[in-house]
């Protein structure tokens, strides 16, 4: 298949992201009544020691990925979630983004956001995050003069894809059930 990888390593790389992208389209869980004859894989691994929410406070989540993505157990569970989904990438980006944005000395914002490109925006970057070629040139336009708000506009689309696909599938889940009783 891919002998001699030394002499075809851009055509195996590209056959591999061929096949991971087809294997986690196969693997999405569309909104619909086969939701119920698939099931859920067994509760994701319980997040390391963080404040467990009260109910009331996990029902909140259901509404607001912003007030989910706050809480330390709540990203957690949502991480785990999503790695059950083979789309962890996505909370990792989105975490990343709000950690580049603290950052004040423009040498190690330079140096986060380099970082953060080859991770997660770059063509067949370990962790590449699904994003339109708008928003990847615009990203890398603005990497140009790193910014607080260089990936402003990926993080926007990446956290709207959360909350429209992951956050409905996630709240649905066992472990969210749990937390909610």
């Amino acid at each position: 298949m891919c002998k001699g990888l030394a002499a075809l390593p851009h055509t195996c790389l590209e056959r591999a992201k061929e096949i991971k992208t087809k294997l986690g389209t196969l693997l999405q869980k569309p909104d619909s009544a086969i939701d119920f004859i698939i099931p859920y894989p067994e509760k994701p691994e319980k997040p390391p020691k963080a404040q467990k929410p009260s109910p009331e406070e996990a029902l909140q989540w259901r509404d607001s990925l912003e007030k989910l993505l706050q809480n330390p157990y709540g990203l957690a569970s949502f991480h785990s979630f999503l790695r059950s989904e083979f789309s962890e990438e996505n909370a990792e980006f989105w975490v990343a983004c709000e950690d580049y944005k603290k950052t004040k000395s423009p040498v190690k914002m330079a140096e986060k956001a380099k970082k953060i490109y080859e991770e997660f925006i770059q063509t067949e970057a370990p962790k590449e995050v699904n994003i339109d070629h708008f928003t990847k040139a615009v990203t890398m336009k603005n990497l140009v003069e790193p910014s607080p708000s260089s990936f402003d506009m990926a993080q926007k689309r990446i956290f709207a894809l959360m909350e429209k696909d992951s956050l409905p599938r996630f709240v649905r889940s066992e472990f969210y059930q749990e937390l909610i009783k």
